[in-house]
């Protein structure tokens, strides 16, 4: 099983809201998660992103591959 470090899209339409999740590859983009690992609310004044550093490293470290995005969530939150 391929583990994949990518968003998954609630909220109303057009009132997007994402939760970073760790989910098999082959999931639909609703499927069922393994593990949320974060928020992200691009609609509020600051982009709110909320993210479990240590648990995204732990799903790294073993072998899951993160999408671009979440890439560069990761990224911004460390410059924080």
């Amino acid at each position: 099983m391929a583990v994949r470090l990518r968003l998954q899209r609630s909220g109303k339409p057009k009132r997007p809201y994402y939760k970073i999740v760790a989910i098999d590859q082959r999931a639909k983009r609703d499927g069922q998660p393994i593990e949320i690992l974060g928020q992200y609310d691009p609609i509020a004044q600051d982009n709110k992103c909320n993210v479990n550093m240590e648990r995204i490293n732990y799903w790294l470290n073993i072998g899951a591959k993160a999408s671009e995005t979440v890439v560069a969530l990761i990224k911004k939150n460390q410059t924080i």
